[in-house]
């Protein structure tokens, strides 16, 4: 049923409870992997970086979340983009023909306008599969 999984990644608390969730779906169904990770560029603006807009930082994250699902017996692929987060997670799930996505219920992404204009609300309004919110 879904036999390609996106699991886009952050550093927050709702991705990493998230991984359950990715973990039982993709064993249950033996589904490709795909982690993502998304470098936003800073505004110019921004009083301090975000360690989400540091290529280092999220290359280092994808590869601990890979050996993460590597030690649950779980191949995964992992893709870096740059761009907006909720508009690359979505390019990517067509580009990669996911049939579904699984994130967080809020992630980092949550922008100045609040809950209603986060990256998760975004990706549920732009997604071309279906999307698992995790709580």
């Amino acid at each position: 049923m879904f036999k390609t999984v996106l699991f886009p990644i952050d550093q927050s608390r709702e991705a990493r409870e998230a991984v359950d969730v990715v973990t039982n779906v993709v064993q249950k169904y033996g589904s490709r992997l795909v982690l993502l990770s998304v470098v936003e560029e800073p505004p110019a603006d921004a009083p301090s970086p975000d360690p989400m807009m540091s290529a280092e930082v999220v290359a280092k994250l994808l590869e601990n979340a890979q050996s993460l699902f590597s030690q649950q017996g779980i191949a995964s692929e992992i893709i870096e983009r740059e761009g907006k987060a909720a508009f690359t997670i979505c390019d990517v799930a067509d580009d990669i023909g996911a049939d579904l996505i699984i994130m967080g219920c809020r992630g980092l992404g949550l922008t100045e306008e609040g809950a209603s204009d986060s990256v998760t609300t975004r990706v549920i309004n732009l997604s071309p599969c279906p999307v698992l919110i995790v709580p």
